[in-house]
C-alpha cells in the first residue's frame, strides 16, 4: 500500500485544492484542526462509551482501551442504544462547523457550504476483522448530488495498527461499481479489487482526510487494543441538489427534539432550514439491490447476510421487510 499524498501545502489555494481532488478523489491533511478541539469532544463520547463497557474501567478515556466482552457493531440494537446516546452531545454536533473545515470547502468548492446535518460516529473494536468496514463509495447512500464530500476525522491517534481509512486513489472517475454483501458498516462490497490503487497514511488527532462521494474506500483491519473512533462529516455546496434523508440524525429512530434537549445554545439547531436548499429525492435502487442480495443470502443461511438484515430490521420503513429479515435473522447460525 502506497502513502497518502501530503496536501498540507494546498491548504490555502483554493483552485489547486479543487485540481488534486479531480485527480485523486481525496485529500489528506495533516494537523488541519486544533488536537484539543478535537480531544474534547473524545473526552465526552469516551465517557458514554465507557459507560456502555465498550471502554476498560481502568484506563483514561482519551488512551481508548477497549474492553472486547462489550463487542457490538453497527446496527445491532445494542451498538444503536449507545449511539443515540453520543448524537445527543452539543459539541459533537457543533464539530462540523468548525471554521477551518468551513473556510477551506468554501475555498476549494467556491461558495457557501452546508454541513450534512447527519453525522457518522464510528467505533470499531479490535480483532474483529471480518466487521472492518468493506470497500464501498458513500454516494449510494448520500445522493442528492455527487459532489458530496467526507470530511474523516479520527478521534484518538490512529496509526496503521488501529486502523484508519484506505482510499482507491482516482476511483471516483468509473460510476457506482457493482457490490455484493458483506460484515461490517453499511453491509455492502464492491467487488472490484482495485489493485495498485490503495493508499493510507498513519494518523494523529487532529488529522483529517477527505474524499469525493463516488471514490472507494474502506478500512484497515484494527489490530491494536484500542477502539477506533472517528467521525464522519459530510459536506456540499448550499446549492447542489440535498437528499434531505441527510437531515435524519444517525442511528434513528432518534428526533432532533431529542438531540437539542441538553442543548445550552440554539444557534445551531435547525440552521439547514434557514438555507436555500433544493431538495432530490433518495433513489433506492441501490439499497433495494443490497436488500434483495440479503434476503437471498439470509434464505441459503449465508453468515455475510446479518449486516444487511440488521439493517432492514432497525431501518426500514416496511414492516413486512422488517418481520421478514428478523424471521431470517433467527434462523442465521
Amino acid at each position: 500500500m502506497q502513502p497518502f499524498i501530503d496536501s498540507s501545502s494546498l491548504r490555502d489555494d483554493g483552485a489547486a485544492l479543487a485540481a488534486r481532488m479531480r485527480r485523486d478523489g481525496y485529500l489528506f491533511l495533516p494537523a488541519l484542526l486544533p488536537r484539543a478541539d478535537l480531544a474534547s469532544v473524545q473526552q465526552q463520547i469516551g465517557k458514554i462509551a465507557r459507560d456502555a463497557g465498550w471502554l476498560r474501567r481502568d484506563a483514561p478515556v482519551e488512551d481508548a482501551i477497549a474492553d472486547v466482552s462489550a463487542f457490538c457493531v453497527d446496527p445491532d440494537p445494542t451498538y444503536l442504544k449507545t449511539l443515540r446516546q453520543i448524537n445527543r452531545l452539543e459539541d459533537y454536533h457543533a464539530l462540523k462547523h468548525h471554521p477551518i473545515m468551513i473556510d477551506l470547502f468554501e475555498r476549494m468548492l467556491g461558495g457557501p457550504i452546508l454541513p450534512h446535518p447527519r453525522v457518522l460516529m464510528r467505533n470499531i473494536f479490535p480483532a474483529r476483522d471480518e466487521y472492518t468496514t468493506k470497500a464501498h463509495q458513500d454516494f449510494p447512500n448520500v445522493q442528492g448530488t455527487t459532489e458530496v464530500y467526507t470530511a474523516w476525522m479520527p478521534l484518538i491517534d490512529c496509526p496503521m495498527e488501529v486502523g484508519p481509512l484506505q482510499i482507491a486513489a482516482g476511483s471516483h472517475t468509473n460510476g457506482v461499481y457493482d457490490f455484493g454483501i458483506a460484515g461490517g458498516a453499511g453491509g455492502i462490497e464492491i467487488k472490484d479489487p482495485l489493485e495498485g490503487t490503495w493508499v493510507s497514511a498513519d494518523f494523529r488527532l487532529g488529522d483529517v482526510l477527505l474524499f469525493h462521494s463516488m471514490v472507494v474506500h474502506k478500512g484497515v483491519p484494527n489490530r491494536s487494543n484500542k477502539l477506533r473512533m472517528s467521525m464522519d462529516v459530510r459536506y456540499q455546496l448550499v446549492g447542489e441538489p440535498f437528499n434531505i434523508d441527510n437531515a435524519n440524525a444517525d442511528g434513528q429512530p432518534l428526533s432532533w427534539e431529542d438531540i437539542y434537549a441538553g442543548w445550552t445554545s440554539d444557534e445551531l439547531k435547525y440552521y439547514w432550514k434557514r438555507l436555500p436548499l433544493t431538495l432530490k429525492p433518495f433513489d433506492p435502487v441501490w439499497f433495494d439491490k443490497r436488500d434483495a442480495l440479503g434476503f437471498e443470502r439470509g434464505e441459503a443461511g449465508d453468515p455475510r447476510a446479518r449486516s444487511v438484515l440488521q439493517r432492514i430490521v432497525a431501518r426500514d420503513s416496511d414492516p413486512k421487510k422488517r418481520q421478514r429479515a428478523q424471521r431470517l435473522l433467527d434462523a442465521l447460525p
